[in-house]
């Protein structure tokens, strides 16, 4: 099973924010989200939007919301 995981990391690599999720449309939406809610000053701090994708729920962040 594909899982993707949405993720906002700060410039040390923490993530700020995370979303899991089966859908890949859902997930495609949500990666769009997380880029436009970055400030400009953010992005130029090191602010990044992650999208990648896990085959386990064993590999997705703990503090991820997990949407099914």
């Amino acid at each position: 099973m594909k899982i993707w995981v949405n993720e906002q990391l700060d410039p040390m690599g923490i993530v700020y924010s995370c979303i899991a999720c089966c859908n890949e449309k859902q997930a495609q939406d949500c990666h769009e989200s997380f880029q436009k809610d970055l400030t400009e000053t953010q992005k130029q701090q090191g602010w990044v939007a992650v999208l990648r994708s896990v085959e386990s729920w064993d590999d997705v962040p703990v503090s991820a919301l997990k949407l099914n």
